[in-house]
């Protein structure tokens, strides 16, 4: 008969406090928050064309003459696309981009304002696309990038002002309900929503009182269930989304096909490609719901690893957030954290029946040109924000060095 060892927890301890330690001075390191959002960024980006794939592969061939990568090929430009953009955002100064605060808004006003008119394109209901020569766009999404940076440096301009009410509020809270009113005006509740979530993000950061928040808390709960009462189907939609089950065949059929298709991923999921539910019985398998695909063929490891990714990006954006010094990049930062996350959380909430569908695409995961660019942009200036952090300029500038001086001394001419 063996004994327990009882020094076995002492041993263990120290190996436990050297993982601790090495964690810790991974973390520690200067150019931690630009490697983590760039990782995490790239992953999501290549998850998202992998199951864009997958997920739109029955949806193309039915819908282009049996090309199953009509879809992909559309995304992938995009991709191609927004990576340069993206690069770009990472390279300019943010002073350079203050300068644009007010075009990027006026710019989102006015194309808001054209999906009221005859350009206006509508789409399930919604006419919040426009549509531009052969590409239909969603301004929306544009916009929530023009508010950010717009909300951004006036409250940077205003940093040793915003002790007043008045300064807190004005001119951003009329600009942003603006903006806000164009996109109800489209009928779109699901981005008004995300970009009053921004607006009250924006407004907290800059310390205003909590009073505001109760207020606004309020009266954008009276105007939601109002908005969402003159549509019967976001009726139904709101009245049965915590049960999908009880209107099966009609209100209740997206969501309950959905937690089909997360369960039958189980742990490991069914692998890529095998969904079962992406063929036909899943609406929007390729843009709202493509979570529940990713949990079909991936599961539960899939899942929790696309969620952890989003939770890496906001960790890494918090960091470099609370280390400026720099009131711009401060709020910019912080907007641009709570748009993505937010909206990740509302998806996931949506496809996992905990919250109504409202159709809020997965940030750089789901389908579509006109999300997944202004998302790139916003992830660049992010980790342009990082590679600027003082510690993680001079480390940059210091591999550089290395690297330039490495190249001399392998030339012919120096040997």
């Amino acid at each position: 008969m063996t004994t327990a060892d009882p020094f076995e927890h002492s041993r263990r301890r120290p190996a436990v406090l050297g993982w601790y330690a090495a964690a810790r001075q991974a973390l520690d390191r200067p150019l931690t928050s630009y490697y983590l959002l760039l990782g995490a960024s790239t992953l999501l980006l290549v998850i998202g064309l992998i199951m864009v794939l997958s997920a739109s592969s029955v949806y193309s061939y039915q819908e282009n003459n049996g090309d199953s990568y009509a879809v992909v090929k559309r995304q992938l430009m995009w991709v191609l696309l927004g990576v340069p953009f993206a690069f770009v955002a990472s390279r300019i100064h943010y002073g350079f981009l203050r300068r644009f605060a007010w075009v990027s808004l006026f710019v989102s006003i006015v194309l808001l304002a054209l999906t009221q008119t005859g350009l206006g394109v509508t789409v399930n209901g919604n006419t919040n696309w426009l549509g531009v020569g052969p590409f239909v766009i969603q301004p929306a999404e544009i916009a929530k990038l023009s508010i950010v940076l717009w909300a951004a440096h006036i409250y940077a301009r205003k940093e040793k002002r915003l002790d007043s009410f008045h300064e807190v509020m004005m001119p951003v809270v009329p600009g942003l309900m603006a903006v806000i009113a164009l996109v109800v005006l489209g009928h779109d509740l699901g981005t008004a929503l995300v970009l009053f979530a921004i607006l009250l993000a924006m407004l907290w950061v800059v310390g205003a009182p909590a009073r505001l928040f109760t207020a606004s808390l309020t009266v954008i709960g009276v105007v939601a269930l109002y908005l969402a009462s003159t549509s019967s189907e976001r009726r139904e939609r709101l009245t049965n989304f915590a049960d999908p089950f009880k209107d099966f065949h009609n209100a209740g059929w997206q969501p309950a096909h959905g937690l089909y298709a997360l369960s039958h991923g189980g742990v490991f999921g069914q692998g890529i490609g095998a969904s079962q539910q992406k063929w036909g019985n899943l609406p929007e398998a390729h843009t709202d719901f493509i979570f529940a695909v990713l949990g079909e063929e991936l599961g539960l490891v899939g899942t929790l690893l696309v969620i952890s990714l989003f939770l890496t990006i906001a960790y890494a954006a918090v960091r470099v957030a609370s280390r400026t010094q720099e009131p711009f990049v401060r709020y910019m930062t912080f907007g641009i954290v709570v748009w993505l996350l937010g909206q990740m959380i509302i998806n996931v909430g949506m496809v996992l029946a905990l919250l109504p569908v409202i159709g809020i695409p997965l940030p750089l995961v789901s389908y579509g040109g006109s999300a997944l660019v202004p998302s790139l942009v916003a992830l660049g200036l992010l980790i342009g924000f990082a590679r600027r952090e003082p510690e993680a300029a001079r480390a940059l500038a210091q591999r550089k060095k290395a690297r330039s001086a490495g190249l001399s001394a392998g030339s012919p001419s120096s040997s």
